[in-house]
């Protein structure tokens, strides 16, 4: 049988994958299994931060690898211990939690809200805002958490005490912390699932004054948007205002299953021993990983970041068959004539890899891509949503 027969026979049949096998790459460039090389304008939905076998990231996996590569958390490793340091001194947040992945990041934010809340102003003060058409994971509390309701159908019931208001709508925020005694408010700078939609800076900063007076805490999903993908270190930098708590993961760790849990001055100590854990949560090969990572994500990297999603708008805005374009930084979304799929399924064929996200096309490359590359991934991108454009 070819792997993709045995992929459809023993593989869950959760994902509608593309007829391709990837087998190599290098960079920003994938090999599949007949030999076509394609331009990878997707890095795993934004997880190769510095694209595919990354010489720096290489060296940093193998070499732990070679000296230990899990322990339990009953003891110290020198990885977790220098990562979360390093992202506590990036942020200023104050203490990390590590887990495994996005979603499990989230649960450790919405757990960490609950129970400050529960401490500081009583039990009641449960409920988590978040924004309509928002994602943030796929255990059933993460769903609960996502505003978009065809998310929720397959589940019920769903965990309790989320409730989801309009985007950019601060006065909808505000009614349902006050009606729902609100423990936390929790957002996405910009919803990447939810069709890359960038929140109004004055709607994100009135949410963060409004908590910041009623004693109710800010969330911010980093998930997609954090570690230079927006060309900020995360988001909500963008936005100039202080979260309580962040969540990030994707990016983090360049390919290996990562997620942190940032926790601020209010939160830093709520968790005590035995009060959450994770088996794999601070792994010490995925924690060198990120260390490799988050070390390069500069201020000459994030100019750059800037500086090719800028040149990317520039040749897409007006161009044939592109309506809009959103996002910031190498988050970008392409609102098409063409129905987005149709487009990707055509990028494909020219030997570029791009994702969907409601009805645009999703560009989330290597944030080091080399312009000589993005040119071309560009260029095939721009023929085939032109409307005779076939790749």
């Amino acid at each position: 049988m070819s792997i993709q027969e045995l992929d459809r026979q023993y593989v869950a049949g959760t994902y509608k994958r593309f007829p391709v096998e990837i087998v190599s790459g290098k960079g920003s460039v994938v090999r599949d299994a007949a030999g076509k090389e394609y331009i990878d304008m997707g890095s795993g939905i934004g997880v190769t931060a510095f694209g595919i076998a990354d010489d720096v990231w290489q060296k940093a996996v193998t070499d732990q690898i070679g000296r230990v590569q899990h322990m339990s958390n009953l003891y110290y490793t020198e990885p977790c211990a220098r990562l979360a340091e390093m992202l506590c001194r990036r942020t200023g947040m104050k203490k990390v939690f590590f887990s495994n992945s996005g979603a499990e990041a989230n649960e450790c934010a919405i757990k960490a809200a609950r129970k400050y809340a529960a401490e500081t102003r009583g039990a009641e003060y449960s409920t988590i805002v978040t924004l309509k058409n928002s994602f943030h994971g796929r255990t059933l509390t993460t769903l609960a958490a996502t505003g978009q309701e065809h998310y929720h159908e397959l589940y019920q019931p769903l965990t309790p005490g989320f409730v989801h208001a309009e985007p950019g709508d601060l006065d909808d925020v505000k009614r349902l912390c006050e009606e729902n005694k609100a423990a936390a408010v929790m957002i996405e700078c910009i919803q990447g699932e939810g069709g890359v939609l960038v929140q109004d800076k004055d709607f994100v900063c009135g949410i963060a004054r409004y908590a910041q007076e009623n004693g109710i805490l800010l969330l911010v999903d980093e998930v997609q948007t954090g570690n230079g993908r927006t060309g900020a270190l995360y988001a909500y930098m963008n936005y100039g205002v202080e979260p309580d708590v962040v969540s990030t993961a994707k990016g983090l760790a360049g390919g290996l299953p990562l997620g942190a849990t940032l926790l601020g001055e209010k939160v830093q100590n709520v968790f005590g021993y035995g009060d959450h854990g994770s088996t794999f949560g601070g792994n010490p090969v995925s924690c060198a990983a990120a260390l490799s990572v988050l070390s390069r994500i500069d201020e000459a990297l994030l100019t750059a970041v800037r500086a090719k999603g800028a040149w990317i708008r520039a040749q897409c805005e007006d161009a044939p068959g592109i309506e809009a374009v959103s996002g910031m930084g190498l988050m970008l979304g392409l609102k098409t004539t063409k129905p987005a799929a149709e487009v990707v399924a055509a990028c494909l064929e020219g030997g570029v890899l791009c994702l969907t996200a409601k009805d645009k096309v999703r560009l989330l490359p290597a944030l080091n891509i080399p312009m000589g590359t993005l040119e071309r991934a560009v260029s095939v991108i721009l023929r085939c949503c032109a409307p005779e454009g076939n790749g």
